[in-house]
């Protein structure tokens, strides 16, 4: 089937978003608006509101333009709420994770094939840290290489400090289950290693799909695990949906109250719930009154 769709102009937008149902309250602050946000990017965040099996997609709910944007810049302060605690964790995880082996192992454990469960796997991966080390601008990189020949790669605590959470995921996944495998998990109050494997490629699924500006709000992402058991507070993890934001929420706030006693991400996050337009929470797979949950209340 061949595409043929012809480019429309911004006015033009505006007169199909009309005729196709939503409403408007400025139709001049709207072509501003679709000025610098794209029709197509809008689209994900009039979708459901629309009959989609409908070639016309008109809408199916009474929604304004302005309610649309309200959406939009909800999502946008979501992600930067999100990225930022995704970051605490991933330092935290890194950390710990080159800190247990280090010394359990050397400063070269990283690069030790008997550590690992697949071979290919331990291959592959070690080819993309060191192309991410070659990148790295780091001086402490620079340092090392200009300092020393044998081993030629530098120690874990600086060859993993620059490599992505996908690829720190990916060689954590791989490593076998033993003791120091589980004392990583440990800290972070899971009984099992495996759940901290799938936290961290579900993390490292957000965190980019917050660094390259994707809609968070009403996404299906990856199946997240969920704790049976925790050492420290954890919310009512029962029949929620495992690949909404909700789920995944609960792992980020139980990991901050660990790694950062004192941070705000849970009054900062409650705050922007609350003003969540189109009432949409139902949407992101919170149960009903969660809110009323000790783990949600609000710190002082």
């Amino acid at each position: 089937m061949e595409y043929n769709k012809l480019p429309i102009s911004i006015p033009e937008q505006v007169e199909k978003l009309k005729q196709r149902g939503l409403l408007f309250d400025n139709e001049s602050k709207a072509e501003h608006y679709l000025s610098n946000i794209s029709y197509y990017r809008l689209r994900a965040y009039t979708y459901p509101f629309q009959d989609n099996i409908n070639p016309d997609h008109p809408f199916i709910k009474k929604v304004t333009f302005e309610q649309v944007i309200q959406l939009y810049v909800f999502d946008r302060q979501l992600r930067l709420l999100l990225f930022n605690a995704i970051e605490k964790i991933e330092i935290a995880l890194r950390n710990q994770i080159i800190y247990h082996y280090a010394m359990e192992h050397g400063s070269h454990w990283h690069l030790k094939k008997e550590l690992y469960n697949n071979p290919q796997f331990f291959r592959d991966h070690i080819d993309s840290l060191q192309k991410e080390i070659d990148r790295s601008s780091e001086a402490f990189i620079k340092h090392y290489k200009n300092t020393y020949t044998n081993p030629q790669e530098p120690p874990c605590w600086m060859s993993l400090e620059v490599t992505s959470m996908g690829l720190l995921s990916k060689i954590f996944s791989n490593l076998k289950k033993d003791e120091t495998k589980q004392k990583v998990a440990s800290y972070f109050g899971v009984k099992n290693a495996d759940l901290l494997v799938n936290w961290m490629f579900c993390f490292s699924i957000l965190r980019n799909t917050c660094a390259h500006h994707a809609r968070v709000w009403n996404r299906r992402l990856p199946v997240i695990s969920l704790p049976k058991k925790t050492t420290y507070s954890y919310a009512n993890n029962k029949n929620i949906y495992t690949n909404k934001l909700y789920s995944y929420v609960c792992n980020i706030e139980y990991l901050l109250n660990i790694i950062s006693p004192d941070h705000g991400f849970k009054n900062n996050f409650l705050q922007l719930i609350d003003g969540c337009p189109l009432l949409q929470e139902k949407e992101m797979g919170f149960p009903n009154n969660w809110k009323d949950e000790e783990f949600w209340k609000r710190q002082i």
